[in-house]
């Protein structure tokens, strides 16, 4: 979800699902040691963070600012940037091969570009809300702000199999931006400093990724600017991390359990 709430909203919310990421004790906790930091455009409202090939690529939403990026990520010049119309609301992006996909929030369109000049390929229809997109080197994998992730044939766009995502057996809701690490699938839980690591095969989550406290290492740029955001460089194995509307972005290590 990406609409501006108030501090009774976000505290039901906390309550109401983040009680368990709190409560829980038997999942592993892990912490953060911050490793590199690098530039941001404070502007952007993060949706979909991707490392590939030694760049980042970045989709962004809010209607009218939506766009998709591709970033030389050590100084943040913006090496190649498309923007969606105004009436789209951009979402989570993922590559695949030579093509690049882009999910909106509430259109229910998902575009393919072109990995080398985003030219505008294919466009697919997506029944749910688009939130976070991932790949895990044959499906695509859909969150929606439910507890449920999708996984995608990338040709068709036609759900393949879904797997409900559960805490200690409790479903855990607004699922957001998503990444696929090692074998596990890793998803920012929305409002919250946490990311999940879950097992895709059955939506267990493994472990806690306990991120408070990072955003207080950057300059935020409005009351939206909450974490969002997980690009891993599988070649050197890097973990990046930043938020919506923060103006750094972080490589990280963990730490403990």
């Amino acid at each position: 979800m990406n609409i501006t709430v108030t501090r009774l909203h976000v505290l039901v919310f906390l309550l109401v699902f983040c009680a368990p990421l709190f409560a829980q004790e038997k999942v592993p906790h892990y912490g953060y040691s911050i490793i590199n930091t690098y530039p941001h455009s404070i502007n952007s409202f993060t949706q979909g963070l991707v490392h590939h090939e030694g760049y980042i690529y970045e989709g962004t939403g809010k209607n009218g600012q939506s766009s998709l990026s591709k970033i030389r990520f050590e100084d943040g010049e913006v090496l190649m940037s498309k923007n969606l119309s105004r009436r789209y609301f951009g979402e989570g992006i993922e590559i695949v091969d030579d093509k690049i996909y882009q999910l909106t929030w509430q259109a229910h369109l998902v575009f393919v570009y072109d990995k080398e000049t985003f030219e505008l390929l294919d466009s697919h229809y997506n029944a749910s809300q688009g939130w976070g997109l991932a790949y895990d080197g044959s499906s695509l994998i859909l969150s929606d702000g439910s507890a449920t992730l999708q996984f995608i044939d990338p040709e068709t766009f036609t759900p393949v199999r879904k797997v409900e995502v559960k805490l200690a057996g409790s479903p855990v809701n607004q699922l957001n931006e998503l990444e696929y690490i090692q074998g596990e699938i890793w998803a920012n839980v929305w409002q919250t400093d946490y990311i999940l690591r879950i097992n895709p095969e059955n939506g267990e989550v493994n472990s806690i990724v306990n991120l408070t406290g990072l955003s207080k290492q950057t300059q935020l740029g409005s009351s939206e600017a909450v974490l969002n955001g997980i690009a891993w460089d599988a070649v050197t194995e890097r973990l990046f991390v930043t938020g919506k509307h923060w103006a750094h972005l972080f490589e990280i290590e963990l730490v403990g359990p």
